[in-house]
């Protein structure tokens, strides 16, 4: 079983060639300490045993390394014990009630298109990973195993080993109506810190040169308010307060409003762009079309509050479109997709090579406030981060020192 289980690893684990040898000794010392076959899969109480047995003569990171042993080792053994099955039982139609009820569980909650797009994504996967069993008969077994297996042999990164925890662990409580008893001891993916990619301000200009019309407003925008593209996309007329430069982002990420600056180079332009667009909601009203779309509740609680000016989109698409929710015809703001590639052959023109997105701007927008001079909490503020880790994370990019250090080297 060993030599299978040192095959695996060289095959599927992502670990360096010299480490396995490490990985198969943990394991064989940990069954030969609890006298247990190398077939069977031990328990999280037996780990324990052992890892405790094992904290007493070796050092922290030793520990650490057994416990990641075993836990590869068990989703192994879960992978192998498995019996194939050539008449696989058919439950297309318990899924597709299942999937259709975490989509009502999910719009019950007013969480977002995305969020629900994501999450529908994972359960698919999940579907597929554990295809021989009866969604009813599911347990926190199949998550862990699931997880293992996106770590393993997928080797997906932290963040998004995460998000599909989160949405499995949702459909098990609010659609299985099942609590997932006990630790899910899985295979965790490993985290990797990764500094966010940062335009300086020449780079930014050049790229600004080189869009026109309301895309360039829109990056303009992105990059003055710091904001990320969904926000900006969803702006509402009601949401500028051009006399105090103030804009109010709505639901951000989280949820949650914030408030944040309008510059003061761009007041004439989104006036003007006001105008314009007045133009196209005077046509919309015209022809008598649905309102627009509002949050949660809004729409009943208020039921002429979407045709009024202040909800109107500040970036509204050019035609009507069919709301995926609600199935009614009605006027959305612009695609996301126009602006990335309004940008991306932007960047590809100036012949910048970093690799940046939409999402960059708002990377630089942050750095660029903190190399003026203004305070890590301010920022975070601006940017609507609820732990201030997330935006010390732009202290590493900045290229003045924050606390003003010089170094010995430059008298």
């Amino acid at each position: 079983m060993l030599e299978q289980f040192q095959k695996y690893l060289s095959e599927n684990a992502r670990l360096n060639t010299e480490h396995i040898s490490y990985y198969i000794k943990w394991i064989s010392e940990c069954y030969a300490y609890l006298n247990e076959s190398l077939e069977h899969r031990i328990n999280s109480e037996q780990k324990q045993q052992f890892l405790g047995h094992l904290s007493k003569n070796h050092e922290d990171w030793q520990v650490k390394q057994a416990d990641y042993a075993i836990r590869i080792y068990s989703f192994f053994l879960s992978r192998q014990l498995k019996a194939p099955s050539t008449d696989l039982p058919d439950f297309d139609r318990e899924w597709t009630v299942i999937e259709d009820n975490t989509r009502k569980a999910l719009r019950l909650r007013h969480l977002s298109l995305s969020t629900e797009k994501s999450y529908i994504i994972w359960l698919r996967q999940f579907r597929g990973f554990v295809k021989t069993k009866n969604p009813q008969d599911l347990e926190g077994t199949d998550i862990q195993n699931f997880l293992s297996h996106l770590a393993v042999e997928r080797k997906v990164s932290s963040s998004t080993q995460s998000q599909a925890l989160n949405a499995i662990i949702f459909v098990f409580r609010h659609v299985l109506n099942k609590e997932v008893e006990g630790l899910i001891d899985a295979v965790r993916a490993k985290y990797r810190r990764r500094l966010p990619v940062v335009l300086t301000g020449r780079e930014v200009e050049q790229i600004f040169d080189r869009m026109s019309g309301i895309h360039r407003l829109m990056a303009m925008l992105t990059y003055g308010c710091g904001l990320r593209i969904t926000e900006c996309l969803s702006l509402r007329i009601k949401d500028l307060d051009l006399e105090r430069s103030m804009l109010i982002v709505r639901a951000g990420k989280g949820d949650k409003d914030r408030r944040t600056v309008i510059p003061e180079r761009l007041k004439d332009v989104l006036i003007h762009h006001i105008e314009d667009i007045r133009s196209i909601y005077a046509k919309d009203r015209e022809q008598n079309l649905n309102g627009v779309y509002l949050p949660g509740a809004l729409e009943k609680k208020y039921p002429n509050a979407s045709k009024e000016w202040g909800w109107f989109w500040l970036f509204p698409s050019q035609s009507l479109s069919i709301d995926p929710r609600t199935l009614i015809v009605r006027r959305h703001h612009m695609h996301p997709a126009s602006l990335q590639r309004a940008f991306r052959d932007a960047v590809q023109q100036t012949g910048i090579s970093k690799q940046v997105s939409v999402h960059t701007l708002r990377h630089s927008f942050a750095t660029h406030l903190l190399e003026n001079g203004y305070d890590i909490r301010t920022i975070q503020e601006l940017l609507g981060h609820q732990n201030l880790q997330t935006t010390m994370i732009y202290t590493h990019v900045a290229t003045k020192n924050v606390l003003g250090v010089r170094s010995p080297l430059d008298k």
